[in-house]
């Protein structure tokens, strides 16, 4: 894989250790390392980035190690592999922010769906933004809702034929289904600063495609 320029801009370093400790879980330490060598960060092999919540890791690192995955196992292997990564990052990074305390509370479980997708994309966006060097916003629409990432860091500085940012789909639908107690949406990514779009757009449905039985 083509070496990415470091962009100084950054996320935590916790979103690299539990991306690859859930990619070891499904492939193996070897196919890490295999990721890893294609990424050219080979000082990573039995080294993962720190298990902390400090900016230290880079946008073109964390692009390199996705990008990988798609060289490695095709489009479809590779996104499969970065939804669970992504859906990982939500249970063992993002949902431990406080903005996300009062979702078990009373008040919050009586709330209209819609209203408790609107409050958990909200906060999604804002921990992103704080924590991290992109810049998330959300639009609501009559049936949908709108989630834009300026300076994404998961196809930074790569160029593809698709959208690609398959981890990101995985975090939103791992965050929806907790915050809706248990019902499936749909995400779809429209746009994408690796096809050569300004930024990365995704479109999320508000009526799930799996609701709780």
């Amino acid at each position: 894989m083509k070496s990415i320029p470091k962009s100084g801009r950054y996320l935590p370093s916790k979103l690299g250790y539990v991306t690859l400790v859930s990619l070891e879980d499904v492939m193996g330490k070897n196919g890490v390392n295999a990721i890893l060598n294609l990424a050219n960060l080979r000082s990573w092999i039995n080294s993962y980035p720190l298990d902390t919540l400090e900016k230290r890791l880079d946008f073109a690192d964390y692009s390199a190690i996705n990008g990988s995955l798609d060289d490695i196992y095709g489009t479809r292997g590779g996104r499969g592999l970065a939804m669970r990564a992504g859906r990982a990052s939500f249970d063992h990074v993002l949902r431990g922010f406080s903005v996300f305390a009062g979702v078990g509370d009373f008040a919050f479980k009586i709330l209209p769906a819609s209203s408790k997708l609107k409050v958990g994309l909200g906060a999604i966006a804002r921990v992103l933004s704080q924590v991290s060097d992109q810049h998330v916003t959300i639009v609501e629409n009559a049936d949908h809702f709108v989630y834009t990432v300026e300076y994404c860091s998961v196809c930074w500085g790569r160029q593809t034929t698709i959208p690609t940012c398959h981890i990101v789909v995985g975090m939103i639908q791992a965050s929806l289904k907790w915050i809706s107690g248990g019902s499936e949406f749909n995400v779809v990514e429209t746009k994408c600063t690796a096809v050569g779009d300004k930024n990365c757009v995704f479109i999320i449905q508000k009526e799930p495609v799996r609701p709780v039985s």
